[in-house]
C-alpha cells in the first residue's frame, strides 16, 4: 500500500527545484507547466506535513504538563489534526498520471423513468456540495432536463487537487431504493443512474481526434430553467463514431465556444476509455477482473425505505444516514475504497 513518505517528497523537491532552475526550462512551456504544476503540489504536501507535526509535538507537550482543562484542549486540537492527517495519508494514494489533476463527471438516468431522470439531479446536488465542501470548483457544462422532472444527463467539471484521483472512486452504477413521489400509489421503487468520470486535460493535451470519425450536431437548447440549465441558441453535440461517446454541450453562448468544450470533453473520455483498458489489462493479469461499473450490480446503494442506509457493494462500508449521504458526506465512502484498492482488495 502507498504511504506518505516525506523523505521521498523532500528527495523529489530537490529535483523538480533543479529541473525549475535548469537553462531554457520554459523553453517548452507544457513540461514546465507541468512540472511547475507537481512542484507547488510537493510543496504543499510538505509544508502541511510539517505544519501537522508542530502541531502533534504541540500537543504532546500540552499532554505532559496533564490535567483536566489540558485534557479537553488536547482533544480539541486532535480532532483536525486526525482529519488532516488522513487527507495526507489519502494524497498518498494517488500515483496514476492523471491523478492530481481536475475532473469531469458526467451523470446518466437509467432504469427508473422519472425515478432515474430525478435520482441523477439528486446525485448532481451530492457532488456539488460535496465539492464545495472539499473547497472544489464545480463548474456545470451540460444539463438535459427529464420530460416530467430530473436530468437525463448532466456534465460538470471538478476542480481541485487530487479531484480526479478521489472521484475515480465513485464511477459506476448507483441505485437508489425509496417511496416514489411520482406514483401515485406511493409504492417502492428502484432507480439507477450511472457516473462516468475522466481526467479533464489541458487544451494544449497531444490527445489526437480525427475529424472523420466526429459528427457534429448543433441545435437549441430546452429546458425548464432554473438553476441547471442555460439557454443558448447554440447547443453542440458530438458523437465519437468509433467508441460511440457522445458529448453535448450548451453552457456557453457560443457555438464556437460549445463545440471546443466539447471537444476538450471528449478527449478526457477517450483517455478513460484507455485507463479503463489498461486497468483490465492489470486485472487480467493479476489473475482477476476490473470493475469499472459499467455493468453488473451498482457500486453503491442509497436505501431510504423501508430502512436507511447506503453501502458500497465494492468495500461493505455502509453508513445509516442516508441524508447525510445525500447532502455530500461522500468522503468515509471513497476513502474505503481508496485504501482497499492500494492493498489491492479491489481493483
Amino acid at each position: 500500500m502507498s504511504t506518505f513518505d516525506p523523505a521521498r517528497l523532500e528527495k523529489r523537491l530537490v529535483a523538480l527545484e533543479e529541473e525549475l532552475n535548469a537553462p531554457g526550462f520554459w523553453d517548452d512551456q507544457a513540461r514546465a507547466a507541468k512540472v511547475s504544476a507537481e512542484h507547488a503540489r510537493v510543496s504543499r504536501r510538505l509544508d502541511n506535513y510539517r505544519r501537522l507535526m508542530q502541531e502533534y509535538d504541540d500537543a504532546r507537550e500540552l499532554a505532559a504538563i496533564g490535567d483536566g482543562e489540558i485534557a479537553n484542549e488536547i482533544a480539541a486540537t486532535l480532532v483536525p489534526l486526525r482529519r488532516e492527517l488522513a487527507e495526507l495519508q489519502e494524497a498518498a494514494l494517488f500515483d496514476g498520471e492523471y491523478d492530481a489533476g481536475d475532473a469531469v463527471v458526467t451523470l446518466q438516468s437509467g432504469t427508473g423513468g422519472t425515478d432515474a431522470q430525478d435520482w441523477a439531479e439528486m446525485m448532481l446536488r451530492m457532488y456539488e456540495r460535496w465539492a464545495a465542501n472539499r473547497g472544489f470548483r464545480v463548474e456545470l457544462l451540460e444539463a438535459s432536463p427529464g420530460e416530467e422532472a430530473g436530468l437525463k444527463s448532466t456534465t460538470f467539471s471538478v476542480a481541485g487537487e487530487n479531484a480526479y484521483g478521489i472521484l475515480k472512486a465513485e464511477r459506476g452504477k448507483h441505485r437508489l431504493v425509496r417511496l416514489s413521489p411520482f406514483d401515485q400509489a406511493h409504492r417502492r421503487h428502484t432507480a439507477f443512474s450511472t457516473v462516468i468520470v475522466a481526467p479533464l486535460l489541458p487544451d494544449d493535451s497531444d490527445v489526437e481526434i480525427d475529424e472523420g470519425d466526429l459528427k457534429i450536431d448543433t441545435y437549441r437548447a430546452q429546458g425548464a430553467g432554473g438553476q441547471h440549465v442555460n439557454k443558448t441558441d447554440s447547443a453542440v453535440r458530438i458523437t465519437h463514431l468509433p467508441t460511440g461517446i457522445v458529448v453535448a454541450i450548451q453552457n456557453e453562448r457560443s457555438q464556437s465556444a460549445n463545440k471546443q468544450t466539447a471537444m476538450r470533453v471528449l478527449r478526457a473520455r477517450l483517455v478513460e476509455r484507455q485507463e479503463e483498458e489498461r486497468e483490465a489489462l492489470l486485472a487480467k493479469e493479476r489473475g482477476g477482473s476490473a470493475d469499472t461499473g459499467f455493468g453488473g450490480e451498482s457500486v453503491r446503494s442509497y436505501v431510504l425505505h423501508p430502512y436507511q442506509m447506503v453501502k458500497d457493494s465494492r468495500t461493505g462500508y455502509e453508513m445509516g444516514n442516508a441524508q447525510a449521504v445525500l447532502d455530500g458526506e461522500l468522503d468515509p465512502f471513497i476513502r474505503e475504497y481508496l485504501l482497499a484498492r492500494a492493498a489491492g482488495k479491489v481493483v
